[in-house]
């Protein structure tokens, strides 16, 4: 409930800012062949010729899989037709029909094609980049942070100290260019490396596309090193503060192993800060990599967000937020289930 409350406030949020900012779609849509006959067509077919609570409301119904259709669309309350996507009829009474269909997230103003097409085609590039760089981030980070808890104080922990805060205070656009320069023109005899690249790369004798690992390697990388910079210092952190309880004291005094109660006592009591962290990186990892995506040209969601709101193709902007808007509330939903099963004292009984 919590979850749809914040969904339904950045819907709204997002509808009314981006219908009160300057800019006819109609004419950027028809460019110089606009006329007013032809600008007045595609605003009522937007909808855009209704007051704007009604065009609040039709796109409340769009978005909702359970959606409200008049038959009659002459007269329809909700301006969109039923032939813009697939739906299938529930209910009909009178002219008025309760549909079930997919959230439609309307079309772009630019290109014509529906705006979930366009996030199908820019979010698993941006999908896997963040999966890949948060996986680096809390592999490298968990097991650097386990190690300076238990070398406390040594050159182990202070360098590690020196090397977390030099990550962390690294701009994101830097560190590409900085990363990219070295590993990829400097280094490129010795690395292979491509400054520039996508998942996919187009076969040099025209016979379609084949996966390139290897462009994923320095975007990763960038995008991985301030989480994993953060993640060192929280695990290490927690790892210190679990190692102190009495029940870590008494594991030692059963006779357990030292790796065992590092392992299946200290950190696991200690990673729920590190789950926090890391859900909140991986949900701005999804929302799109902008510097990083432009600086490597990995043609993800951050690229998309930009090029619409430099053309003004705001329905590609508005369905971009809210998709991630749902993936948040979706990361925040999996890490409450994953602390009851870290920690159960954090499932309470109500």
């Amino acid at each position: 409930m919590y979850g749809f409350l914040v969904l339904l406030g950045v819907v709204t949020l997002v509808f009314f800012l981006f219908n009160i900012l300057p800019g006819d779609p109609a004419r950027m849509m028809l460019g110089q062949r606009a006329d007013e006959e032809s600008i007045a067509i595609i605003n009522r077919d937007l909808g855009r010729d209704k007051p704007l609570g009604l065009q609040y409301v039709g796109y409340l119904n769009d978005l909702s899989p359970l959606s409200l259709h008049n038959n009659n669309d002459s007269q329809s309350f909700f301006f969109l037709s039923p032939d813009k996507y697939s739906y299938a009829t529930l209910l009909c009474i009178g002219s008025t029909s309760l549909v079930v269909k997919a959230p439609y997230l309307r079309r772009s103003y630019q290109s014509q094609r529906k705006v979930s097409e366009i996030i199908a085609t820019a979010f698993p590039q941006t999908a896997v980049l963040a999966l890949v760089a948060m996986l680096f981030a809390l592999i490298v980070g968990i097991t650097l942070g386990v190690i300076c808890a238990l070398h406390k104080d040594t050159w182990i922990d202070r360098t590690t100290l020196v090397l977390s805060t030099l990550g962390m205070s690294l701009p994101s656009f830097f560190a590409a260019i900085l990363i990219a320069w070295l590993f990829a023109y400097v280094l490129a005899d010795w690395t292979h490396l491509n400054m520039f690249g996508n998942l996919f790369t187009v076969d040099d004798y025209g016979e379609g596309e084949y996966l390139d690992l290897k462009n994923l390697i320095l975007p990763a990388l960038t995008l991985g090193i301030r989480p994993l910079a953060t993640l060192t210092q929280l695990t290490k952190n927690s790892m210190l503060e679990a190692l102190s309880q009495d029940y870590i004291r008494t594991a030692r005094a059963k006779g357990l192993s030292h790796r065992r109660v590092v392992v299946r006592h200290a950190l696991r009591n200690a990673l729920n800060p590190v789950v926090t962290s890391a859900s909140g990186w991986l949900a701005g990892l999804l929302a799109g990599a902008v510097f990083v995506e432009y600086v490597f040209d990995w043609k993800g969601m951050g690229v998309v967000i930009v090029d619409a709101l430099d053309t003004y193709d705001f329905p590609v902007v508005m369905g971009a937020i809210l998709f991630i808007c749902v993936l948040l509330v979706l990361i925040n939903i999996i890490t409450d289930l994953i602390y009851g099963w870290l920690d159960p004292r954090v499932r309470v009984s109500r």
